[in-house]
């Protein structure tokens, strides 16, 4: 192993349950032994997965994370509709208090908890505001799904995740009207997630939106789980996937570390800053096969 390196995990599984547990010890990181933990799931809407976070991936992450010994964990999610509505069409609410997951609905938070960030040299005419308990969280964990976005995105992974930590009209404030009017959106994402750091990324890659998304789209079978401490590392290699599926041209035609999410989440110091720069981790021999097809696609971009 190369400490200088980024580690992505890989686990070549249809298994939701497999993938999550496998790919999170084969990162051989405990990130959350001791502390307390908020997941940031991917609850933009209620669509089935890869719309949204699948409910099996969602149960699987919090048992294991209970297993390596959190202290507690919350839940936090500001989606597209609202939030308690989207949570509730989803059936996550009783899963998640049978499993003692406290919920923190972004909805719910007053103004002054909604704080304001003023990055330099940022694309944000006058900087973002970030839901506090993101800021304040001892161990942010995060899961998303692979998936393409129509609306200006190109994709959407772990970076784009994290949009719903900003807030929208429904909150008071305009910011995701500038997001997606803006032709920098793409480096508007990663500007977003120079204000805190998951300590742990875990991305649900069974089903995949190769054209599409994030709601709904061009339906793929990727049967892979990666895990991941650098954002920009398991984006690049969602890419890859991606690739390897056939995707469209957003996709297909730029080089993954040419795409402005990464480019611009490599110059603010986010993450690797090329395929060289990331060692992807196999679970077990079958994921290695696959593994390698997964690093020649990314290694040639």
């Amino acid at each position: 192993m190369d400490s200088g390196k980024s580690r992505v995990s890989l686990v070549k599984t249809a298994d939701r349950n497999e993938g999550v547990k496998s790919s999170i010890q084969a990162l051989g990181i405990n990130p959350v032994k001791g502390k307390a933990v908020l997941i940031k799931p991917n609850f933009n809407t209620a669509d089935a997965a890869p719309g949204s976070t699948h409910n099996d991936t969602l149960t699987a992450l919090v048992d294991e994370i209970w297993s390596l010994g959190a202290r507690s964990i919350s839940l936090g999610e500001r989606s597209y509709p609202p939030t308690r509505q989207v949570m509730e069409q989803k059936g996550v609410l009783p899963l998640l208090k049978e499993r003692s997951v406290t919920v923190i609905n972004f909805d719910d938070l007053p103004a002054k908890d909604w704080v304001e960030i003023i990055p330099e040299k940022s694309h944000w005419k006058k900087g973002f505001r970030v839901a506090r308990p993101v800021l304040e969280a001892e161990c942010l964990v995060s899961t998303g799904c692979l998936k393409t976005h129509q609306y200006g995105g190109v994709f959407t992974h772990s970076l784009k995740l994290h949009v719903g930590v900003v807030p929208t009209t429904r909150q008071g404030f305009d910011y995701m009207k500038e997001l997606h009017s803006s032709p920098h959106q793409r480096k508007m994402i990663a500007e977003i997630n120079q204000a805190f750091a998951p300590a742990l990324v875990v991305m649900d890659g069974v089903e995949v939106f190769v054209d599409g998304g994030p709601m709904t789209g061009k339906r793929a079978r990727g049967d892979v789980f990666l895990a991941s401490a650098d954002r920009v590392s398991i984006d690049a290699v969602g890419l890859a996937v991606l690739k390897s599926l056939g995707s469209n041209e957003a996709v297909m035609g730029t080089k993954i570390f040419e795409q402005e999410q990464i480019n611009r989440a490599v110059t603010l110091g986010l993450g690797a800053s090329g395929p060289d720069r990331i060692e992807l981790v196999p679970a077990d021999d079958r994921s290695r096969e696959y593994g390698d097809r997964i690093m020649k696609i990314l290694s040639e971009g």
